[in-house]
């Protein structure tokens, strides 16, 4: 009886193994350039069993031939990527708590409460919210901070004159992680030369992730808001918390 029970149970174990496998792996490389690789792979394996299931036979002696190619180049192109992964995979967490929505509110708030106010005294900030791309590679260009969201530490983390104030800030599950971040440039030429550093890598930065970023103009004392490489301008206080809690509940898709 026992044996019979595991035999109907093995497949489904066996799936929730290879799903479990996959997740984690996919996890190793999100936030990284490896992950569309990563997923270039899977797709060429579906397509080596394809060929396989029906018998082609010159398509999986080539297919054979280049995996174990493969196999070499990504440990060489991605080892800065591999070592980073391994790194961080014992600070994973198979399932993470969302922010429950009052946590969240409290969060934006702060974060409008900030914003109007560096405005208010010409002071520049680029302030990245995280949904649901890591932004690992990132925040590790910055100096590590892990703390509380408040108005009074992302005015000080802006404030002329210190050290951090040039580089973006990362907000990831309710969290300050980081300041002083480096993000990239945006590649678009048709963009009005009233736009500087900040904006440019506001816009780099939503090109490439889902990211939902803040931006403050030292010059025009305006605030904007970048998602997805579209750029929503003058906004006040009121404005920036409806933008924010609206594209927060947009899922993960590039416009």
């Amino acid at each position: 009886m026992i044996e019979m029970l595991y035999y109907s149970w093995k497949p489904a174990l066996e799936v929730f193994i290879l799903w479990f496998l996959i997740y984690h792996i996919m996890l190793f490389f999100e936030g990284t350039r490896a992950i569309q690789v990563l997923r270039g792979i899977i797709i060429l394996l579906l397509a080596f069993f394809i060929f396989q299931k029906f018998d082609f036979i010159v398509l999986d002696w080539l297919f054979s031939k280049l995996f174990a190619f493969s196999i070499l180049a990504i440990l060489v192109i991605f080892h800065p990527e591999i070592r980073q992964g391994l790194a961080r995979l014992g600070q994973r967490h198979l399932f993470e708590t969302p922010l429950r929505e009052e946590e969240l509110d409290l969060v934006l708030r702060e974060v409008c409460k900030a914003t109007t106010e560096l405005s208010r005294t010409k002071s520049g900030a680029l302030i990245v919210l995280a949904k649901e791309v890591p932004l690992s590679e990132f925040i590790e260009t910055g100096v590590p901070l892990d703390a509380k969201v408040t108005s009074e530490l992302i005015q000080t983390v802006f404030a002329p004159n210190t050290l951090l104030h040039d580089g973006g800030l990362i907000i990831q599950n309710g969290r300050i992680i980081a300041a002083g971040c480096l993000f990239p440039l945006t590649q678009k030429h048709d963009l009005d030369r009233m736009f500087g550093t900040r904006h440019r890598a506001a816009l780099g930065i939503s090109e490439i992730t889902d990211a939902i970023v803040i931006v403050v103009s030292e010059e025009r004392q305006d605030i904007s808001v970048v998602y997805h490489g579209k750029l929503y301008r003058d906004l006040g206080e009121d404005e920036l918390l409806v933008k924010m809690k609206e594209l927060i509940k947009k899922k993960h898709e590039h416009e």
